[in-house]
């Protein structure tokens, strides 16, 4: 229903006029203000069987996408080998992040002194605007950070269930490929590509295009994202239930997936895996948190 302006003219208060005055209250119809909520800062992934990785011919897709760019002749099947081999995972119901963490929201952070600060120069500023993803944030930073909100690092299989969904999409919005869907870059010369809007990063949920069906932005794209996992080069065969990643002895680079704003198509693939050393920052790695869901109601979690 309309607000009604219950004023008389000149903006004098048409309650307080006498019921014999002369000048009478007009009804003034204005228009409609709608009352929305802000969007949950989690969102919840029920529990389910997903086919992890990628199958050859989808490995073949990604590569006929890496040859058409600028660099396409330095690409091989070899990039995508670490997808291999596709196999089942039965996860637990969790949360995860709807947004990337934000710049301002580590900064509390690193003001109450539970997280590390990030090292700044006249050249990095640019990156921490308020509501730009975090970036240039430790393996061990996104951990700590994650643990001050009583949460934890996304798992890899997560990360993969949440952008892939249960039917294994190809990208977190779907199975084509849409260039407003996601900050991307290009696999050439010049890695930034500002055909999306943003020539390098962008201010978190920019791309309502990309989000999952869940509600999720950002899967693909902007910033790249670590993970809980240690890397390995693929994937054990058998079925798992909750993987959590190979153990200490195997290595000590951690997963991280997603792309980013210098990255082609192709890395912004649901299925696509990178990896990074810890102590590595990069303008173009963030990452958003986890919780595990309590059985029982779905009373979501704060903060």
């Amino acid at each position: 229903m309309a607000a009604i302006d219950r004023r008389g003219p000149a903006g004098s208060d048409a309650s307080l006029a006498s019921p014999d005055s002369s000048a009478s209250a007009e009804l003034v119809p204005r228009g409609v203000l709608p009352l929305t909520s802000p969007p949950s800062p989690m969102v919840r992934i029920p529990e389910g069987e997903i086919l992890m990785g990628s199958e050859e011919s989808e490995v073949l897709e990604a590569l006929a996408d890496c040859t058409r760019e600028p660099y396409g002749h330095r690409c091989t099947a070899t990039l995508f080998a670490n997808e291999l081999p596709r196999h089942r995972v039965q996860l637990s119901s969790y949360w995860i992040d709807r947004f990337e963490v934000r710049v301002r929201d580590y900064e509390r952070c690193v003001q109450v002194g539970r997280c590390g600060p990030r090292p700044v120069s006249e050249g990095t500023r640019r990156f921490d605007l308020p509501d730009y993803p975090v970036s240039r944030v430790t393996w061990n930073d996104a951990r700590d950070y994650c643990a001050f909100r009583g949460a934890r690092l996304l798992t890899e299989a997560e990360f993969e269930r949440a952008a892939r969904g249960l039917a294994g999409r190809r990208y977190p919005w779907g199975e084509l490929w849409n260039s407003w869907a996601g900050n991307h870059g290009r696999f050439g010369w010049d890695v930034t590509d500002a055909s999306d809007g943003f020539a390098e990063l962008a201010p978190v949920g920019s791309f309502a295009a990309g989000a999952t069906p869940e509600g999720i932005y950002d899967l693909g794209g902007n910033v790249a994202e670590w993970t809980a996992d240690r890397y390995a080069p693929s994937y054990e065969p058998e079925p798992l239930r909750d993987p959590q990643g190979p153990g200490a002895s195997a290595s000590n680079l951690r997963v991280v997936r997603g792309g980013s704003y210098v990255h082609a198509r192709f890395r912004l693939r649901g299925a696509a895996r990178a990896f990074a050393e810890p102590g590595e920052r990069r303008s173009t790695l963030g990452f958003r948190c986890a919780r595990s869901a309590q059985r029982g109601p779905a009373a979501e979690p704060r903060g």
